[in-house]
């Protein structure tokens, strides 16, 4: 086991020290927590819905294919390769994972990517915060792809230190030119390297992605020491949804760095490398055009103070932020109201994923709805009326 805080800086070997210690004692969720200032990021977890797009062209790459089972493997392709945008591209850049800013009710993140395959759209809004649940829309009308879903985390702790993440929620894609739905569930995660400072994001478990045309393809994960004995390793299959031993394709490697795919004959009929694939620029508004409610902007001097070091700082301006929501929450209570999300609502029934998620054996968690049952959607007729508008 790696000496206890070997990767923290001199300075704060005291306060890591202490912060090992609260958590292992800590009831409760543990996001909560206040980590010492060199672990902590200054982005919110609301933006983190933009790592499913950060390659258009691969986004919308099914669209143009007209076979059902190579368009269905596409879509699995995609989803391999967002895996490390979402799940190690911090890690990589920073040094280690960082504890993200929890985001407050109704918080958003407006965004586009633009490039050769046109204008891809972002929408990511918090629509709950006790537990934490943000919902996202993704969509490309040049190719008509569309991308909606929302997440939530449950997240504990073991005695040697290993904080496992339970994923809650589901993503739904839709390809208009075939009207065709895939139920995409979520990766469970446990992040390792707490005790020596030096946290990263290892996926565990399996995840499936399942189509309205008939394929099905399942993920398994596994990470050093186990099977592979390397990091975000995985391996995956592609086969009719009602034939699961009749695999059309399998795909193997490391989310983090490349894989390769290979038919049935298990010839190569692709493969993918993720640092010579460049990722699209999202373009946001300046923060001074933005919003009250976008992220940037709620949390410039939050974000100034962790990049400063400064907690005072931090601490000062977060609280801020904290006692305006429980002003407004207090407001809400007196009126006998509730707040309304600007871009998604709750529905009791979804019939895309009330197809699909038997399939999958999916069980939509109604708690991460309010605690009521039902699940988040887009809700274009808000969107058209929403201030800000979402990005032109």
């Amino acid at each position: 086991m790696a000496q206890e805080g070997a990767n923290v800086p001199a300075s704060a070997k005291g306060s890591w020290s202490s912060f090992l210690k609260s958590i292992t004692s800590f009831s409760g969720d543990i996001s909560t927590l206040t980590a010492p200032p060199f672990i902590l990021s200054g982005t919110s977890l609301t933006e983190y819905s933009s790592y499913w797009t950060e390659h258009p062209a691969i986004f919308v790459a099914p669209a143009k294919e007209q076979d059902p089972a190579k368009r269905a493997l596409l879509v699995l392709k995609w989803f391999l390769t967002t895996l490390k945008q979402q799940y190690s591209s911090r890690s990589e850049s920073l040094g280690s994972e960082k504890k993200p800013l929890n985001p407050f009710l109704g918080e958003l993140f407006l965004g586009k990517w633009q490039d050769s395959v046109g204008t891809t759209k972002l929408v990511s809004e918090q629509v709950c915060h006790h537990p934490p649940v943000t919902a996202y829309s993704i969509w490309n009308d040049d190719h008509g792809m569309r991308l909606q879903g929302y997440n939530g985390q449950k997240a504990s702790i073991s005695k040697t230190l290993t904080i496992t993440v339970k994923q809650v929620g589901h993503a739904l894609l839709h390809i208009d030119g075939f009207n065709e739905d895939y139920l995409i569930t979520l990766p469970n995660l446990h992040i390792e390297g707490v005790y020596g400072g030096s946290p990263y994001v290892e996926l565990n478990s399996n995840s499936y992605i399942t189509s309205s045309s008939g394929f099905t393809a399942k993920i398994d994960y596994s990470g050093k020491g186990w099977l592979s004995g390397k990091k975000n390793s995985f391996t995956a299959t592609l086969y009719p949804s009602d034939k699961p031993k009749d695999v059309l394709y399998n795909v193997s490697g490391q989310w983090n760095s490349q894989f390769k795919i290979t038919d049935a004959k298990k010839n190569e009929v692709d493969s993918y490398e993720a640092k010579s694939t460049p990722v699209t620029k999202l373009l946001i508004a300046p923060v001074e055009q933005q919003h009250e409610l976008e992220s940037r902007r709620a949390w410039q001097q939050v974000a100034a103070g962790i990049s400063k070091g400064d907690m005072d700082v931090t601490s000062a301006e977060k609280s801020k932020i904290e006692e305006a929501q429980r002003a407004l929450r207090k407001q809400e209570k007196e009126s006998n109201t509730q707040w309304e999300c600007k871009f998604f609502s709750r529905v009791e029934n979804n019939a895309v994923l009330a197809k699909l998620a038997p399939k999958v054996g999916l069980v939509a968690d109604a708690k991460q709805t309010n605690g009521t049952d039902g699940v988040w959607v887009w809700d274009q007729a808000k969107a058209d009326k929403a201030v800000p508008p979402y990005p032109s």
